[in-house]
């Protein structure tokens, strides 16, 4: 019984201590101005869900799993909601901005929307670099903790939440786009 203590208590300093999962707190939390000062970095990231959303255009279903290896920005929002169009054209230019092999903006229209209207939404502020995906029966927003739009959450390589922002930010400014820059070099550095 000692021995096993020993072991849970050195293994919950080591992981603690292990400034792989401080890295990217440590990384981030510098780089916040403006609206990113908004986005709530954790110290050590979480799990994510493992529930399944839809495919764009009747594609199938994925899951956050499904990105693994890369960095994904997934944006959790719906055709109603006013901060979302300001927020969209953000998101379209830091995709097109990073999007690649190291980092991915993925949205999620959450709740009912139907095809046509996201769309349409998407017609209207004019993007074609993002995915058209849905959630809805929320089973996905509501396994991760999304209550009210448009919540944006930052998911490490390993699939781990490790910050998310309530409410709408400017994706394209300098401190998102030094943040996702600097995450993506940090990574390659390692």
């Amino acid at each position: 019984m000692k021995k096993l203590l020993l072991v849970l208590v050195y293994t919950a300093l080591t992981t603690g201590a292990n400034p792989a999962l401080a890295a990217d707190a440590d990384i981030i939390v510098p780089l916040l101005e403006g609206d990113l000062k908004k986005l709530v970095v954790h110290e050590v990231p979480k799990a994510t869900s493992g529930a399944s959303f839809e495919l764009a255009d009747g594609a199938g279903r994925a899951s956050l799993e499904d990105y693994r290896g890369k960095y994904v920005l997934v944006n959790f929002w719906a055709t109603w909601c006013a901060p979302c169009r300001k927020e969209m054209p953000h998101l379209s230019e830091l995709q097109k901005d990073f999007g690649g092999d190291d980092f991915e903006v993925l949205t999620i229209a959450t709740g009912r929307n139907s095809p046509q209207g996201i769309v349409k939404f998407f017609e209207e502020v004019g993007i074609t670099n993002l995915p058209r995906h849905q959630d809805p029966k929320q089973a996905l927003a509501s396994q991760m903790g999304i209550f009210g739009l448009p919540i944006t959450v930052l998911i490490d390589p390993e699939g781990r939440e490790i910050a998310r922002l309530r409410g709408d930010a400017d994706w394209a400014g300098d401190s998102a786009k030094n943040v996702i820059k600097t995450l993506i070099e940090a990574r390659k550095d390692s």
